[in-house]
Parts: C-alpha cells; sequence; structure tokens
C-alpha cells in the first residue's frame, strides 16, 4: 500500500480509534459507522490490502485474526448468542478500506442472506 490506511493512522496515534483490545498482531477496534449494537472491526498490525493481497506466508495471522474476532465477541458479551464475521474483498465484495479487517457484528439476529 502507497499510503498508510486510516487503520495504520490509528494503530499509530496519528488519528484516535476506539481500540478494545490489542496484541503484537493486530487490534480490535469499534466501528466508527455502526452496522449493529455491537460492531468490531480485527484489523493486522501488517499492511495487506485484503484477503486478496494474503499469501501463504499470511496464514498463520489469519487465524490468528479470527482467534482475536472470537476473543473480543467474548469480551463485548455477544458471544453466547452468537455474531457474524465479515471480510469484504474488493470494490464489488464491499471494501471500502485497502487494509484487510474481519468485522464482528453482533447484539440482534441476523438473516440470510445478507443482501
Amino acid at each position: 500500500m502507497s499510503e498508510a490506511s486510516i487503520f495504520t493512522r490509528i494503530m499509530t496515534g496519528d488519528i484516535p480509534g476506539d481500540i478494545v483490545m490489542e496484541d503484537d498482531e493486530c487490534v480490535v477496534l469499534r466501528d466508527i459507522s455502526p452496522q449493529a449494537p455491537t460492531h468490531l472491526l480485527v484489523v493486522p498490525r501488517k499492511p495487506i490490502v485484503g484477503v486478496q493481497g494474503a499469501d501463504m506466508e499470511d496464514e498463520a495471522l489469519l487465524g490468528h485474526l479470527l482467534v482475536m474476532a472470537r476473543r473480543a465477541a467474548e469480551q463485548e458479551g455477544i458471544a453466547a448468542d452468537g455474531y457474524r464475521c465479515v471480510i469484504n474483498a474488493g470494490r464489488h465484495g464491499g471494501q471500502e478500506v485497502p487494509h484487510l479487517h474481519i468485522h464482528v457484528l453482533g447484539g440482534r439476529q441476523f438473516t440470510w442472506p445478507p443482501g
């Protein structure tokens, strides 16, 4: 990525963000435009453009992001009733920020298909 994403700028402290948990590999923060009562983003510190930019060297990191999504759901109290993890990839997939992130949504009943 040529320019630092909004997520990188939050992680470096250049702009504020509501970080709910973090470790050496990623941060979990609240979405500024929530689409559910609980809407978190799990963002790797490594600036991968999206799943379309990940490769086999990122395998362990991708698994770690999913474990952090589960931990965040537990911390937020949405794990017992269920939650949704979403990764948007590319323009047609609805990806708005060119930095891989997992949406963790919960706190209400979801339907399928999502739309």
